[in-house]
């Protein structure tokens, strides 16, 4: 029977792609999906492409991709568009087919046999995919206090709790140390590349995301080696240890 596995934030975090990939047993008749992302910041943006493309995965397009594929254009167009040491040195890692594959990358991704669309970064509730505006998908973290303002910082309403269904809403780009989960939206950007996990989502052939007291049986993560990329100082486990050498808290689904 075969699966569909839907793989967080990856930011050229090769090994633990493929630790996470062992972990659940990939096999040929699984169909793999990315939420975006899967470059920048981390140490190996080629070849977590080419392992993408060698499983024929398929990946929307995250506010990374974003920017690679703007600063590509300004090369060519003349028109300036800056960006920084870390994104032009991925830019300068990837090859022809990398480029390809970064170009191909849709918005969207529906899954009607699970339910589910995949988003790299959120929707705002209320309007129809259709109508979504292109940076609020690759871009959106939170809502103003209002709940119609698409904000790209880190607020206290949250897109993903506010958001009414009825498809079910996987995404990453607001990396939390545990996964999002709201009724109808499942974040799983994990900060793999900050040194703490990489997360997937496992469904059955035709499972559709639990409610919210069972999510976590179809969520399954592995730590990451080390921290890639440091941004901003994470908060330590209640006893004191380092996030990325916690026990995981997500149940394995490899069958």
């Amino acid at each position: 029977m075969s699966r569909t596995i839907i793989i967080g934030d990856v930011h050229g975090c090769i090994r633990e792609l493929e630790d996470l990939l062992s972990y659940v047993g990939f096999r040929k008749s699984d169909r793999l999906f990315f939420v975006g992302d899967l470059v920048v910041r981390g140490p190996k943006p080629h070849d977590v492409i080419a392992l993408a493309r060698s499983l024929n995965a398929q990946a929307v397009r995250g506010n990374h991709e974003d920017r690679l594929l703007r600063w590509r254009a300004s090369r060519r167009s003349g028109i300036p568009f800056k960006v920084g040491s870390v994104t032009r040195r991925t830019a300068e890692a990837l090859k022809g087919r990398d480029w390809d594959f970064i170009e191909a990358m849709p918005l969207w991704i529906d899954l009607p046999e699970h339910g589910v669309r995949i988003v790299h970064a959120g929707v705002m509730p209320n309007i129809p995919i259709q109508e979504q505006p292109p940076r609020t998908l690759m871009y959106l973290r939170s809502l103003g206090k209002n709940g119609t303002e698409p904000l790209e910082l880190r607020g206290d309403v949250s897109w993903a709790q506010a958001y009414p269904g009825p498809d079910h809403i996987v995404f990453g780009h607001n990396a939390q140390i545990e996964p999002e989960i709201a009724p109808y939206a499942t974040g799983i950007d994990t900060g793999v590349v900050y040194g703490n996990r990489l997360t997937a989502m496992v469904l059955m052939q035709g499972e559709r995301p639990p409610p919210p007291e069972h999510r976590r049986r179809v969520l399954v993560s592995v730590p990451a080696r080390r921290a890639y990329f440091v941004k901003e100082p994470r908060p330590p486990a209640p006893d004191g240890t380092p996030s990325a050498s916690r026990p995981s808290p997500f149940l394995r689904r490899a069958s």
